[in-house]
C-alpha cells in the first residue's frame, strides 16, 4: 500500500535534491527514505529500485536543462546563441551539480529517445544552423560541442582550473570565442 502524501514525483525531487547537496553518486533509496521520514520499503509503491529513481532524476534534470536551454536561445543564432546554450549548461551545473551529472546518467535506448535528450540535440543542431558547417560535418560538431562545453564544466566544478590564472571566466570567455571561430572556419572532410 502506498503511503498518503508519497509520489513518485515528491521522491525524484527529494532525490534531485540529495544529489544536488551531496552528489548524484550518494543518491540511495535509504536516503531519499531518510529524507522523506518513511522506511525503505514504503518507497517501493513508487519505485522499482535504486536505477528507477536514478534514471528518474536524470529525466528530471534532463527536461529542466532543455526547458532552460530553449528558454536561453529564443531568438539567438550564431556566438550568441553558442554562449547562450553553454552558459545555460554552466550556470545549470552550478545551481544544480547534482542534477547536472544526472543529466549525463546512461539510459537505456528506449528511455533515452523518450526523454529531453533529443531536445538538447536538436538545440545543438540549431546554434550550428548559424554557422556554415560542410555538408555531413553536423554530428562531428554536435560531439565537439559536448565534449568541449560539458568537459570544461566537468572540470571546472571539480576543481580542475583552480591553481592558476586567469579565472575560470575569462578562460571560459576564450573557449567560446575559440569554438566560435573554429565553428565559422570548420574545415572540410579529407575524402582521400
Amino acid at each position: 500500500m502506498a503511503r498518503a502524501g508519497l509520489s513518485p514525483e515528491l521522491l525524484v525531487r527529494a532525490g534531485a535534491d540529495l544529489a544536488d547537496e551531496a552528489g548524484f553518486e550518494h543518491v540511495t533509496l535509504s536516503e531519499v527514505a531518510r529524507r522523506c521520514g518513511v522506511k525503505v520499503a514504503s518507497l517501493y509503491s513508487h519505485l522499482k529500485n535504486s536505477h528507477d529513481l536514478k534514471t528518474r532524476i536524470a529525466l528530471l534534470a534532463l527536461e529542466e536543462l532543455a526547458d532552460r536551454a530553449a528558454d536561453a536561445l529564443a531568438g539567438r543564432s550564431g556566438k550568441e546563441a553558442l554562449t547562450a546554450l553553454a552558459d545555460t549548461y554552466r550556470d545549470y551545473a552550478r545551481v544544480h551539480p547534482g542534477r547536472y551529472t544526472a543529466a549525463r546518467f546512461r539510459l537505456d535506448p528506449a528511455t533515452a529517445a523518450d526523454s529531453a535528450g533529443p531536445r538538447h540535440a536538436r538545440m545543438t543542431r540549431a546554434v550550428l544552423r548559424g554557422y556554415d558547417l560542410p555538408e555531413g560535418e553536423e554530428t562531428a560538431a554536435v560531439r565537439l560541442l559536448g565534449a568541449a562545453l560539458h568537459g570544461y564544466v566537468s572540470l571546472e566544478a571539480g576543481g580542475g582550473f583552480d591553481h592558476s590564472a586567469p579565472d575560470t571566466q575569462a578562460t571560459w570567455e576564450r573557449t567560446l570565442d575559440a569554438l566560435d571561430s573554429l565553428l565559422r572556419n570548420w574545415p572540410a572532410p579529407d575524402h582521400t
